[in-house]
């Protein structure tokens, strides 16, 4: 087949690691920066140009799409789709999973477990924010934050009152959250594909830190999950509409608590943490799709 990954810089670990995958299964990857795609359209003529030429060929793309991008580049995938081209991520679920507050709505929707969560239009009852979610310490985040930035921890009643006020003088969307003490810095990262848990981790937040990030200085181990925790991140997944997902929960004491689900997740730290081979999965997804997929569009071109 010949597969585009759409990713901005060729360097990156997964980047490279889809790449190498791809090929290694005999594949004809191309990385592709979306960023500079034209998007040529036209009645029952859709099509997307790069660097000159016309990209009429591929038979799936793998989005690798950055949250500051995710505008422009969910218009490429869609694109991509217009031209009956398999996407291991759909545009819709891609841009469903970048808004934080309707991602919490869907999954809440969906009786997952999540912590106690508040959003509000620069309200100044900052008290009453903090006593909703259980009181201090709480988590603030950003509504446009990723990779733990944009995320504080308010240890008191006091500093929690602070840090909503300084976020709404900047005219900044804010969630606010409660702290779940009992995970103790630590969050588990299960990893979708196909409505299947392919890989799972556990991610400890290094000394004096509250956020588990890898790239924050955490740590991570295997991990096997619990029937609950392997319910709750397929659910997740399949009402996010995500074909590729990672899961990041919570453990507590009143079950898996989901605090995100990533459309891009990165696999360096889930492959080295598992030793599986996550990319593997995620061809072995896209060969038994876009062969379908492509059977339909000879179908109809014929």
């Amino acid at each position: 087949m010949n597969i585009a990954i759409l990713s901005r810089d060729a360097r990156l670990y997964s980047t490279k690691r889809l790449k190498q995958a791809g090929e290694a299964r005999g594949h004809r990857v191309e990385i592709i920066d979306h960023m500079k795609c034209v998007l040529f359209i036209e009645k029952k003529n859709p099509m997307v140009l790069y660097q000159g030429r016309r990209l009429d060929y591929f038979d799936a793309v793998i989005p690798r799409i950055g949250a500051s991008v995710t505008f422009y580049g969910a218009a490429v995938v869609r694109q991509f789709e217009m031209m009956k081209v398999f996407t291991a991520v759909e545009s819709q679920a891609l841009i469903r999973s970048r808004d934080k507050l309707r991602s919490l709505q869907i999954l809440s929707r969906a009786g997952l477990g999540l912590p106690k969560t508040i959003f509000m239009d620069y309200s100044r009852e900052t008290e009453g924010i903090v006593e909703a979610v259980g009181g201090a310490p709480v988590v603030i985040k950003l509504l446009e934050g990723t990779q733990g930035l944009g995320v504080v921890l308010a240890e008191n009643k006091k500093a929690a009152q602070s840090v909503i006020e300084a976020f709404h003088g900047l005219h900044a969307r804010i969630i606010v959250q409660e702290f779940i003490k009992e995970a103790r810095g630590s969050d588990i990262r299960a990893f979708v594909v196909n409505g299947e848990v392919v890989g799972a981790m556990k991610r400890q937040a290094k000394e004096g830190e509250f956020r588990s990030n890898l790239h924050r200085g955490g740590t991570a181990k295997v991990v096997k999950l619990t029937k609950q925790e392997k319910h709750a991140a397929i659910t997740a997944a399949k009402k996010m509409g995500l074909g590729v997902a990672g899961v990041d929960m919570l453990p507590s004491n009143r079950g898996p608590l989901i605090l995100e689900v990533n459309s891009s997740p990165g696999l360096e730290g889930i492959e080295g943490a598992t030793k599986v081979d996550i990319a593997g999965k995620i061809y072995q997804f896209i060969e038994k799709h876009a062969s379908k997929k492509k059977i339909q569009k000879d179908k109809i071109n014929a």
